[in-house]
């Protein structure tokens, strides 16, 4: 219960490029953040993993950031 609480309100930021994206837009805007720095692994993910996990957030997230904040 608590997981899934942080995962809808708190800072886990966990699902599809989207639902993360909206996450970390929002999250900027409520602060006025200029950057945002994240941990890209928790617990044990191979290595593979751990290289899509960085695919999807240069390629995809960052991309809908940037458009969702423009």
């Amino acid at each position: 219960e608590g997981f899934l609480q942080e995962c809808k309100y708190g800072s886990q930021y966990v699902g599809s490029p989207e639902t993360v994206a909206r996450k970390i837009a929002h999250a900027i805007k409520s602060v006025g953040a200029q950057r945002f720095d994240f941990k890209y692994a928790n617990g044990p993910q191979t290595q593979a993993q751990l290289m899509r996990c960085l695919e999807l957030y240069g390629t995809k997230v960052i991309p809908i950031v940037r458009d969702l904040l423009a």
